[in-house]
């Protein structure tokens, strides 16, 4: 596996920023109503992170080390702002739909995080795939969960009507709880299968940590030599 399919594989499984990482989960939470919505938000956010980690790794070199936050959120929100026309522009049932949530994207914490712990110490084009990767993760959660939630709230996937006629929509799942309920019964079942998640870690950083903050190596304070 060459350094770039590792950075993909990596977002989509190993660092699932949402799953594993447990980030951007206010976005998750909110537009999940469908899978179309949930494929809608991840997909920009794909184009977000790959633009945006190219163009801050090209910069790593120049941007002052004091101006480093503020020259990322320049860059961000410049790459979301042409994401927000486009989308008004190209496809406005879905732009309606996902609503503040797209200029949110800005502060999204993956993209952000991804900009600072990897597009500023690594070089464009692998920063790129590394972008990559956790967009795809994040679409993926994304329209998991939607998928789910659209299922049992509507009996449709994508707007394709799935379960039998004689099924009864459990509407509360299209509703704020029904988010709540979908992410914790994904998180139960990837704990229960030993999957990659924060919490079922061995103390190793780039999974998260191991659920316990009292016996984590990294969280203990270093002795003075």
């Amino acid at each position: 596996m060459n350094k770039y399919t590792e950075r993909i594989y990596n977002g989509i499984w190993k660092e699932n920023p949402l799953f594993v990482l447990v980030l951007g989960t206010c976005p998750t939470l909110a537009v999940t109503t469908s899978a179309m919505n949930g494929a809608g938000m991840g997909l920009s956010t794909t184009a977000v992170l790959m633009l945006s980690n190219a163009l801050i790794a090209v910069l790593r070199n120049i941007i002052p080390e004091k101006l480093r936050l503020p020259a990322e959120i320049v860059v961000v929100a410049s790459l979301v702002t042409v994401c927000d026309m486009l989308m008004e522009g190209f496809t406005p049932d879905l732009y309606a739909s996902l609503g503040i949530y797209i200029p949110l994207i800005v502060v999204n914490c993956i993209i952000l995080g991804r900009a600072e712990a990897y597009a500023m110490k690594n070089g464009p084009i692998v920063s790129f795939f590394d972008g990559l990767g956790m967009g795809l993760g994040f679409t993926i959660a994304l329209v998991l969960i939607g998928a789910l939630r659209e299922l049992i709230g509507a009996g449709e996937i994508f707007g394709f009507h799935i379960m039998p006629s004689f099924y009864t929509p459990c509407s509360i799942f299209i509703l704020a709880p029904g988010a709540f309920f979908v992410f914790a019964a994904l998180t139960a079942l990837q704990n229960k299968l030993k999957m990659p998640c924060a919490t079922n870690g061995d103390g190793n950083p780039e999974i998260g940590c191991n659920g316990n903050c009292l016996t984590c190596g990294f969280m203990k304070p270093k002795k003075d030599n």
